[in-house]
Parts: structure tokens; C-alpha cells; sequence
């Protein structure tokens, strides 16, 4: 039985990871922006089978907020040997291209907010020299692309983030699982044409994301093709990439 603190709990893919640790018995703690959406989600898991499913509304840009709910998630579940981070907007990059502010907010959400609960979460995790600690970030990350540069370039932040943190913590006996999606069905992706041979489903995602922590894994892409798609993209020379649509 883990005790998993949620962040972005009302997310596509972090409901669908919640429904498998909540068939797992484990006690959850969730929390997100929207409190009759998250009052749903806890609902639905405590019928799926998790005998504890308590709640916290949060903006994660909220910084202050923070380390007062961390506090709360301890005190609930009694510490937490678990963190999944699945919080995130998807970018407007035209229109953060004429918008200083919005891009920085994109910038807020996506990476710094982030890299803020993990700092503390990290600490406490390394002092007791357990837990496991995953953050969805994306294969936007990988590459800068003028349709997603912004986004990608939050999830670069926070996949680099969390490699030196993986580092850091390898000796501490914590586990730093870094999920890369690629296309994934979702509220968030639902105006968008997406390639339907290339686009997973967030319970797909969900099930990755359930080995990767049971197998300790690092990073991994999902689904796995995207690991050679995004090792072609990386290799093209920047001087015949910008001149590419990709």
C-alpha cells in the first residue's frame, strides 16, 4: 500500500493513473484547482477501492501555497512515499508570441511551479531515503519546434530539472521517474487534428507511468515509439531543421 500525493489530480492522465492506485488499495491525496471537479474524481476512486482519498484545492502557481499543503498531505496520509506531478497547460504559441506576460505565465505553470514543489518534496524524500518522485512532462522537451517552443520549452526546463535531481537522489534510494508523452487524447488536446496512428490514450499513459514506478525506471516515452521518432528529430542538424515543418 503507497500513500500518493497527487498534484494535478483532475488531469486526464492523472485521474486515469488515481483509478489504478486506487484499485490498488493505495491512499491517495489529491489536488487541483476546481473543487467540484476534484470532490468527482475523490468520489469515483473511494468506489474504485482506495480507503483513504482525501482533497486540497490548490493553484500550483500559488507558491505560497505550497509547503502549507505538503504539510496538509503528510499530516492526511500520515507522510507520503509517493509523488506523481501532472499539472500543466497546453501553450497558445501564437499567442504567446505577442504577449511578454502570457508567455512567462505558460512558462510559471509548466516549469518554475514545478521546480518549486519539488524542491522541498526532494529534501523531505532524501531524508528519509525513500520514495518515489514522477513528473509528466513531454517529448516537446526535446527539441524546440516554432509550433510549441514555449511549452517545449517549459518541459525542457523540467526534464533537465529532474535528471540532476535523479542524480542527486540516486544514492538517497528515491526513484525520479520522468514520463515523456507524446500525443494523448485528452480534454486538453481536443481541438487539435492529431495524428491518430501517433495518439495514445491517457488510460494508456496511466498504465505506463504504473510500471515505470514499479520498475524504478528513469525516463520513459509513451508510448515507447516515441523514443526513436524523438532520436531522429534530435539528430537533424539545426541548419537544415529550421528549414523543415516539422
Amino acid at each position: 500500500m503507497r500513500k500518493i500525493l497527487i498534484i494535478g489530480a483532475t488531469s486526464a492522465i492523472a485521474e486515469a493513473s488515481a483509478r489504478i492506485f486506487a484499485q490498488s488499495g493505495d491512499h491517495l491525496f489529491l489536488v487541483a484547482r476546481n473543487h467540484a471537479q476534484l470532490n468527482a474524481v475523490a468520489a469515483d476512486l473511494k468506489v474504485r477501492g482506495s480507503p483513504l482519498v482525501a482533497t486540497y484545492v490548490m493553484d500550483a502557481n500559488d507558491f505560497d501555497a505550497h509547503l502549507p499543503m505538503l504539510e496538509e498531505a503528510r499530516r492526511a496520509l500520515g507522510n507520503f512515499d509517493t509523488v506523481l506531478i501532472a499539472h500543466g497547460t497546453l501553450s497558445d504559441q501564437a499567442a504567446c508570441q505577442q504577449s511578454i506576460t502570457l508567455t512567462m505565465q505558460e512558462i510559471k505553470t509548466n516549469a518554475l511551479s514545478v521546480i518549486a514543489l519539488l524542491t522541498p518534496i526532494a529534501n523531505w524524500f532524501e531524508q528519509q531515503r525513500h520514495g518515489t518522485i514522477v513528473v509528466i512532462s513531454s517529448v516537446a522537451g526535446e527539441r524546440g519546434r516554432k509550433s510549441n517552443y514555449v511549452y517545449g520549452s517549459a518541459k525542457a526546463m523540467v526534464t533537465a530539472f529532474m535528471s540532476g535531481l535523479r542524480q542527486r537522489l540516486y544514492k538517497s534510494g528515491v526513484s525520479v521517474v520522468t514520463i515523456k508523452p507524446g500525443f494523448v487524447d485528452t480534454p486538453m488536446t481536443a481541438n487539435m487534428n492529431l495524428p491518430p496512428a501517433l495518439t495514445t490514450s491517457a488510460q494508456s499513459v496511466a498504465r505506463e507511468i504504473q510500471h515505470a514506478m514499479t520498475r524504478r525506471k528513469d525516463v520513459i516515452y509513451a508510448p515507447w515509439f516515441w523514443a526513436p521518432i524523438m532520436q531522429v528529430i534530435r539528430g537533424i542538424p539545426e541548419s537544415a531543421f529550421k528549414r523543415t515543418n516539422i
